[in-house]
């Protein structure tokens, strides 16, 4: 007997174990670049002012995306792409890059890396509210019992006490959350290379003039940092880290993805050390243990 597919439920597919398995690894792989965007945007910001980084970063990083798309001769998306694209691209390519580079020019990167361990939770609500997804109870106490660890660490780092920092990264998270929910849902149709790519091409004609202008209003210093800084955030988290996270996405789902970002503070903490000389509270492998136990809960829940 044929059974037709109901027009207002959707179909659920089941992903093969292999490809969730490397699915996992892409995400983690992008987790893992990611948590050097503070350590690489602080060294930035030796040489450069927040608004210089943030717009030639993003001009450097479509040059890369634009050239691949163009040598791979990637046909423009279709119309009712573009809408998400520029989600992604407010969300990703502008806003959350500005927003934590001005929060860094007073905050530690180790205090912002916990405040933007927020993320994983705020993208599984707004992924909840979007795409439609309806985790499982355990998914959401493990989730929330995450937040919670990260949010006391914030706490227990900060004294209580709200900074102009701890605004912009709080709105950071928000924007961040929107781009990659919205970018999670273009990658189940587009490959996800593709939606970083166009969101970044797409922000040009507003990176370009706004490079030329804060590079002729803010100081540039060239320094072996500032340049290391520039290149890792311009490639490296703007464009291949945003590839992998969203193939990863695409294949185990969004809220499983997101919960992947647990670890990214942790990991940002051991860069803040190795790399700028911050001081590492004993909270920390307190707080890393705690966190890593929800990441195990919230994979093995069913979403």
């Amino acid at each position: 007997m044929r059974v037709q597919s109901s027009a207002t439920a959707p179909t659920r597919i089941a992903v093969p174990a292999p490809a969730r398995t490397f699915g996992t690894l892409q995400a983690a792989l992008g987790v893992a670049a990611f948590s050097l965007t503070f350590p690489a945007t602080a060294w930035g910001l030796e040489g450069f002012g927040p608004w210089s980084l943030v717009a030639v970063r993003s001009v450097l990083a479509a040059l890369v995306a634009g050239g691949c798309l163009l040598a791979l001769r990637i046909p423009l998306p279709a119309r009712a792409h573009w809408p998400g694209l520029a989600v992604v691209a407010a969300g990703v390519v502008v806003g959350f890059p500005l927003l934590t580079t001005l929060a860094l020019r007073t905050s530690t990167t180790a205090h912002a890396a916990v405040v933007v361990g927020l993320l994983p939770l705020t993208t599984a609500l707004l992924s909840a509210l979007r795409v439609g997804t309806r985790p499982s109870r355990t998914f959401w106490a493990a989730a929330l019992a995450g937040a919670a660890a990260v949010v006391a660490f914030t706490v227990q780092q900060s004294g209580g006490a709200l900074t102009t920092a701890d605004l912009y990264l709080f709105a950071a998270l928000l924007v961040c959350a929107a781009g990659y929910t919205e970018g999670g849902r273009l990658a189940r149709t587009v490959p996800g290379w593709q939606v970083i790519g166009w969101a970044l091409v797409l922000c040009l004609p507003v990176s370009v003039p706004a490079a030329a202008l804060a590079l002729s209003h803010e100081p540039v210093h060239l320094t072996a940092h500032s340049v290391a800084g520039l290149l890792w955030v311009a490639a490296g988290s703007q464009f291949v880290g945003l590839v992998v996270w969203y193939r990863g996405m695409a294949a185990i789902g969004i809220p499983k993805a997101s919960q992947l970002q647990l670890a990214q503070p942790l990991l940002t903490l051991v860069w803040s050390v190795l790399l700028l000389g911050e001081h590492l509270t004993v909270a920390a492998p307190l707080t890393a243990a705690a966190v890593l136990v929800c990441i195990a809960v919230t994979q093995r829940a069913r979403g």
